[in-house]
């Protein structure tokens, strides 16, 4: 792509208004009331890369029947779209036999630890946490063995010791890691996923891998799989949704490691998990393989964009810029707000922000930002948190 045509496609992704994304029928736009901007569910208000749309377009002409891959576990497009990624991207080459198909990261999740775990194991997961997340572990009578996330110089970081010394209790089968993490958008070290690995290896742990934030890893940092530092033991699960915004196309890849596991998952019955959509398999294929220069300059946007929240915080909100995603983490803690700042901001400042304690413990006094939108439309809500804490006298 010529530096032109870069910064034409830079340019258009800046080109959303309020008025053009208010008359969007998802449920990122569609639940705020009148008038307030959401900036809560993670969904970027970017439009659908060129590549996918046309490869959707080809398939709806095409042959819409059965696909070839259907009930065939680890063969497909799906599959070797996802090794050839890694390879590509991270030097992780993944066996595609390995690779299972669902409809997202949620549904992925909850059947390896319906297949891997019972109920009153623990799994240890770091907190604060996607809340989706902990409402599975609650629902499966998993309980979460929280691993405190703490402020850590410009960024996170949490007690290696402390977890080490809580696993000693031997109850915790799992290690649920986010990677990049979400909502503080910590992208871990080589350094902390190899104490991770030394964990899981003393404890004899399965480690759950969700790495669907990895092609958010803002430069100078980089992405990590955890399957390359503990390959028989991790579960990698990950998707095109997040960085290419297809929310709602409901595809998602695990790669299970684990020979065991893979055993386990190939005797549940056949049809019990449902298969992966052909327009899901069509739409990730497309992005993995075509996608990349929408993507670069996606990119180019939140890595402005979150620069630009550090320049335009009022006094008192705290934030570290993350090294991933287009989540922001603010804290409103130094404020003192009688109220949740989420709350208080939808009302005040007409704002939608995601509640920080829907994400467990650390997240009283927080409020995560989704920041992956225009230019124009994140200073119109900057401007107005700056009004509204302004205003409240704190």
């Amino acid at each position: 792509m010529t530096d032109s045509s870069s910064a034409n496609a830079q340019n258009a992704l800046n080109e959303l208004t309020l008025e053009t994304l208010a008359s969007r029928d998802g449920i990122k736009w569609s639940q705020p009331g009148p008038g307030v901007i959401p900036a809560w569910i993670a969904d970027m208000d970017f439009p659908v890369a060129p590549a996918i749309s046309e490869a959707l377009a080809r398939r709806a002409r095409g042959d819409l029947g059965y696909p070839g891959w259907l009930d065939r576990p680890g063969s497909g497009p799906l599959a070797e779209a996802f090794a050839a990624r890694m390879d590509h991207r991270y030097g992780w080459r993944p066996d595609p036999g390995h690779v299972r198909s669902f409809s997202d990261i949620n549904q992925a999740l909850q059947v390896v630890l319906h297949v891997a775990a019972a109920p009153g194991d623990e799994v240890a997961v770091h907190v604060p946490a996607y809340p989706p997340f902990l409402g599975t572990l609650a629902e499966m009578d998993r309980p979460a063995l929280t691993v405190p996330m703490e402020p850590a110089g410009d960024s996170w970081g949490f007690d290696t010791a402390a977890l080490a010394a809580r696993l000693a209790a031997g109850r915790c089968r799992v290690l649920l890691l986010v990677n990049p993490h979400n909502p503080t958008g910590r992208a871990f070290t080589r350094e902390e996923l190899t104490a991770l690995a030394e964990l899981a290896e003393r404890h004899d742990l399965l480690v759950i891998s969700d790495e669907i934030h990895a092609d958010l890893v803002h430069a100078p940092g980089g992405h990590i799989p955890f399957a390359t530092l503990l390959p028989e033991r991790t579960v990698t699960l990950t998707s095109a949704t997040k960085a290419f915004n297809l929310g709602g196309i409901r595809c998602s890849v695990a790669h299970v490691g684990p020979p065991a596991l893979r055993a386990a998952l190939e005797a549940q019955p056949t049809h019990l998990y449902g298969a992966a959509h052909v327009f899901g398999v069509e739409a990730t294929v497309a992005a993995w393989r075509h996608g990349d220069d929408w993507l670069a300059e996606a990119r180019a946007v939140l890595d402005r964009n979150r620069r630009l929240i550090a320049e335009r915080l009022p006094e008192g909100v705290g934030y570290r810029v993350p090294d991933a995603t287009y989540l922001a983490w603010l804290d409103f803690t130094a404020l003192g707000p009688a109220e949740d700042p989420a709350a208080f901001l939808e009302r005040e400042a007409r704002v939608m922000l995601s509640a920080g304690p829907l994400f467990g413990p650390g997240g009283e006094g927080f409020a995560r930002l989704n920041f992956a939108t225009s230019g124009p439309v994140l200073s119109e809500i900057l401007d107005r948190i700056a009004r509204a804490v302004k205003s409240s006298g704190s």
